[in-house]
């Protein structure tokens, strides 16, 4: 991550800033000026005036008697491009290759890498939506073929991913993506 806009993004991170950029987007204003207009103290608005020339947003000119503060709306404007490419990199990363080689859906591709580390699951979501996402990944990564399965079997592949293996069976087939009958499992037919 960029550490500049880290800087920026914590800036930004306070209503009292962001007010005063709020203000400085319209003209260059001096910090009486902006005291006056945001009420806050001439001392407060200095300490965040710091805060926000430090991350590049603002920058302060001398006009006597007063210094003047200028918006840097070209600095916004790349905080603005970067936040953009963040979420172009999420969404590129978002094409996680299925076993099938097609990219799986952007939704199920966030909820992999949230809850995968290194191959295993770090955890069974306790949201349906997010659990069905990660099931759905264990049907095709486990039992990609149409066969039956023997219950040792399904333990073992299961427990390659998470400890708790019979959690995770008796969702498989709660949810319909597996059925079992006299300990034997299978892929459910879809139509």
């Amino acid at each position: 991550m960029d550490q500049l806009l880290l800087l920026a993004l914590r800036a930004l991170a306070d209503a009292s800033r962001l007010r005063l950029v709020g203000l400085l987007a319209g003209r260059p204003m001096a910090v009486e000026e902006l005291a006056a207009a945001s009420g806050l103290s001439a001392g407060t608005v200095v300490h965040h005036l710091k805060r926000l020339e430090a991350a590049g947003l603002v920058e302060s000119t001398p006009r006597r008697p007063y210094v003047e503060y200028v918006l840097r709306v070209d600095r916004l404007q790349a905080v603005s491009g970067q936040l953009a490419a963040l979420e172009r990199t999420d969404e590129a990363g978002a094409e996680l290759p299925g076993p099938d080689g097609e990219p799986l859906p952007a939704y199920d591709a966030k909820v992999l890498r949230a809850f995968l580390r290194n191959g295993k699951l770090i955890s069974i979501p306790a949201q349906e939506r997010k659990r069905g996402a990660v099931l759905r990944y264990l049907m095709e990564h486990c039992f990609a073929e149409d066969r039956t399965y023997a219950e040792p079997e399904v333990n073992d592949r299961l427990a390659a991913y998470h400890e708790d293996f019979a959690a995770l069976r008796r969702y498989l087939v709660s949810t319909g993506l597996m059925t079992r009958a006299r300990g034997e499992y299978r892929r459910a037919q879809t139509r």
